[in-house]
């Protein structure tokens, strides 16, 4: 009784905007295209047109992604002249993502 308690108590600080933080990474982690893009990420910057190259997709659809990872701060950006490279922006989420693809990849 007492464990319940106190899972109870851990419950009740986390205010709306955790929640809300907390399910936007999940939803960002479920989508295949976005899983790509941050594990390529996860080992070096590259430009909206070296990702879709690489993963073989257009470059609309790697833009998109991208906007919606930079506004949940999983990735950055620098710009150098005209162009732009992305990179990883939080190492948690990262390591979360490649103890996934291990547990995913164990048999």
């Amino acid at each position: 009784m007492k464990q319940f308690r106190n899972a109870k108590n851990i419950d009740q600080h986390l205010d709306e905007e955790t929640l809300f933080v907390v399910s936007q990474t999940f939803k960002a982690l479920s989508d295949p295209t976005r899983i790509r893009i941050l594990n390529l990420l996860c080992s070096d910057e590259h430009s909206v047109n070296d990702i879709a190259e690489i993963l073989d997709l257009g470059q609309s659809t790697v833009s998109h992604q991208l906007r919606f990872l930079k506004n949940l701060r999983l990735v950055k950006f620098r710009r150098e002249g005209t162009t732009i490279y992305y990179s990883k922006d939080d190492d948690h989420i990262m390591n979360l993502l490649k103890q996934a693809i291990e547990h995913a990849a164990h048999n």
